[in-house]
């Protein structure tokens, strides 16, 4: 499937104005719920939905969703943030005992 396809699938993020990530108390990213980024509110609150912070496992998921993304992120860093994140959660996993995740924090319209 494609992403615009896999979007269609997700639940709903009309009531969402933001979504904001963080790593304990520290603010990693705040994403919007406009033109450009709402794609990836998409993804993210689906992931939060399902595991309940963005660990490893979800990171792996996020990275099915964002179907032809992920294979551009891949080949140009920097150019996906959202993506490059999935895949640094991912990649200090696989390099520490301890794995890191995100809780995420839903700003409602």
């Amino acid at each position: 499937m494609q992403f615009s396809e896999v979007l269609a699938t997700l639940p709903s993020i009309d009531h969402i104005a933001a979504l904001e990530l963080s790593d304990g108390d520290v603010l990693i990213a705040r994403l919007e719920n406009k033109p450009g980024t709402a794609g990836s509110v998409r993804v993210y609150h689906a992931l939060a939905q399902e595991f309940g912070e963005i660990n490893a496992a979800a990171a792996e998921k996020g990275l099915r969703l964002y179907a032809e993304h992920t294979t551009d992120a891949k080949a140009f860093p920097g150019k996906h943030p959202n993506i490059d994140r999935l895949l640094t959660l991912i990649s200090n996993a696989a390099d520490r005992a301890g794995a890191q995740s995100l809780t995420v924090k839903l700003i409602t319209q």
